[in-house]
């Protein structure tokens, strides 16, 4: 993305393909300067706030009318873009923010582990009391409200010294279950670490083993028909995996790397790259570089690299490590010349584990992010309608597109989509789903021919307006069906193409088969005619999906986990004890699915899905 912005800034198109995930948004003037910083619980929530309420102060107005652009980093969680918020807030200094605080002011969990009765309490300043720190963590309520939940689970004292050596009787936490009165010697010593032992190993994050104690706990208790008990075991399950969320937005202080994943779609590329100082995310940035026919990934990282590093004056900031999502061309030289740039070694990271692994999936679901929005752009939109006017060879530009898909599972709940698109972007409002019934299961057929026949009867009959492009994600059979349909309802003037996938389902190899043609013709995989076909097919695709699994779920009333192939029976119940019913499996993460027993990280892949599908 260049620094100078030199295209009017469209919100609608922009908030069209703004993800509903957490992160941090900027706003950037047309020099190109960053003039605020914010994060968001939802993205697209928050930064639609901007651009629809009417009650906006003197300064947001004032703040919106200068936005050119807006960049946009999806985070893990909302803890994390809180603190990748304060880190850009330091760096670029918005001139709309309030000013930022340092590092040293961000609070800890503190246990005083010279103690024979150890306590938790909160800490803020510096760390020279002997006792371990846990953090930092976003905000004072955040440690508040893990110390409040951890004296739940695990009643350690969190009283202040002289109270605690001056009990002569127990407090009211002892009477609410929040301490073991260690004060009057109700606990033993060795029950007492017990305690404080679990509640370091979850602090560390070895939360799995604590969890499972508690999995059985709830286990024999509904096995002896104490009920109650079972439930607050799983209302403690589920608090454990609320208390702590994974910071991956920080890492080991020592930690200084780059982090740089690229992704090519159709022709098109994007590239993410996030800057780690100090363990600190100093934020992101994305590029769209111009591509040749035929460009691989491999080959983008290995000019981008070149240009982004080899020659630049700032030289000292080149960290130690890049991590890459894929091993570029010329890995090797690469790596020699930036080292000796650098004078010191400079490794290009390709296979990567641990903490490092996440930051690479980050930047990889940035670069898909950014890429969807850079496509969805007013500008790049009205770009690819005149490219299709081009190679179409029409005397007018299309001024309506629309698509349809089917979607169903061995035949069951068959839904089919119909999309719509104009050179302003896509027209949600004018989407629709058909519930296709009647028909032999599995015929796509006769799925595409009922949807067509109730979508352009009703616009015959005057409830709505013809495209001039229909789209069929299919090849002639569906072709056909569209053919059928116009015949039968004497539409005229309505250009039919059918969209084939291509070998192996790889984007831009796709065959179009254009009505009243025998041969299919091939559009090139950077063409934005073929982009602007591609994005209108795979939102179709969406959309009939997204209407398939609610009508499946509904028709079958059970659980969406019963669908996810390779999840078994006992894996469910695994799940559901882990997180504490449906509800914590929907607020994790995949990597917190991963982590329990037996769930590999495809698998919890598969199950995040289910439950965040777009």
């Amino acid at each position: 993305m260049s620094d100078i912005l030199d295209s009017e800034f469209d919100p609608k198109a922009f908030l069209k393909t703004l993800t509903t995930k957490p992160g941090v948004y900027r706003m950037i003037n047309k020099d190109g300067k960053v003039i605020y910083v914010g994060k968001a619980k939802n993205l697209k929530k928050r930064v639609s706030s901007y651009f629809s309420r009417s009650d906006q102060t003197p300064k947001t107005k004032i703040m919106v009318s200068h936005i050119a652009n807006i960049e946009i980093a999806v985070t893990h969680t909302e803890n994390e873009a809180l603190i990748l918020e304060s880190n850009l807030i330091k760096s670029l200094k918005p001139q709309y923010n309030v000013t930022y605080r340092d590092d040293k002011s961000y609070p800890y969990i503190y246990l005083s582990t010279a103690q024979k009765f150890p306590r938790l309490a909160y800490h803020r300043g510096s760390r020279k009391a002997k006792g371990r720190y846990f953090g930092p963590y976003p905000s004072a309520g955040a440690v508040r409200e893990s110390l409040n939940l951890l004296q739940k689970i695990f009643p350690v004292r969190q009283c202040e010294d002289t109270f605690f050596k001056n009990r002569s009787r127990p407090c009211l936490q002892y009477q609410i279950k929040r301490c073991t009165a260690p004060c009057v010697d109700l606990v033993s010593e060795e029950a007492y670490q017990k305690d404080v032992r679990h509640a370091v190993m979850f602090l560390e994050g070895k939360n799995s083993a604590v969890i499972d104690e508690l999995v059985k706990q709830m286990e024999q208790a509904s096995e002896s028909l104490e009920f109650e008990r079972a439930v607050v075991y799983r209302d403690q399950i589920a608090a454990l995996r609320k208390v702590q969320e994974k910071q991956y937005i920080t890492g080991e202080n020592e930690t200084n790397l780059d982090v740089i994943a690229g992704i090519i779609r159709g022709g098109m590329g994007s590239i993410q790259v996030f800057n780690v100082r100090g363990g600190m995310n100093l934020g992101n940035k994305s590029y769209f570089p111009k591509l040749v026919e035929h460009t691989s990934v491999d080959e983008m990282l290995s000019a981008f690299i070149a240009q982004y590093y080899i020659g630049k004056a700032g030289v000292r900031i080149l960290p130690p490590e890049i991590l890459l999502n894929e091993i570029p061309q010329d890995n090797q030289w690469l790596e020699d010349v930036l080292s000796e740039q650098a004078s010191r070694r400079v490794k290009l990271n390709v296979n990567v584990r641990g903490d490092r692994v996440r930051w690479v999936r980050l930047a990889l679901a940035n670069a898909e992010t950014a890429l969807d929005a850079h496509l969805a752009g007013k500008a790049n939109m009205l770009g690819r309608f005149e490219a299709l006017q081009e190679a179409l060879g029409l005397d007018s530009l299309p001024q309506r597109i629309e698509c349809f898909d089917i979607s169903h599972t061995m035949g069951e709940a068959t839904v089919a989509s119909c999309v719509v698109c104009e050179p302003s972007g896509a027209i949600k409002s004018d989407y629709r789903r058909f519930n296709i019934e009647g028909i032999t299961p599995g015929d796509d057929y006769a799925a595409m021919l009922q949807a067509l026949t109730r979508r352009y009867k009703r616009i015959k009959e005057g409830e709505g307006k013809l495209p001039d492009i229909l789209l069929i994600d299919g090849a002639k059979g569906q072709l056909s069906q569209a053919e059928q349909v116009m015949e039968e309802l004497q539409i005229d003037g309505v250009i039919l193409i059918g969209v084939a996938k291509g070998p192996d389902r790889r984007a831009g190899l796709e065959k179009l088969h254009l009505s009243g043609k025998d041969k299919p013709f091939s559009l090139p995989p950077n063409s934005p005619a073929l982009h602007l076909i591609q994005f209108v097919r795979d939102e179709s695709h969406r959309f009939a999906i997204t209407g398939h699994r609610n009508r499946r779920g509904k028709a079958r009333q059970e659980s969406p986990l019963e669908n996810i192939e390779g999840l078994g029976p006992k894996r469910r119940q695994l799940l559901l004890k882990q997180f504490g019913g449906l509800q914590g499996i929907s607020r994790a993460g995949v990597e917190d699915i991963a982590n329990v027993k037996g769930i590999s990280t495809p698998l919890a892949e598969k199950i995040y899905a289910v439950f965040h599908a777009d």
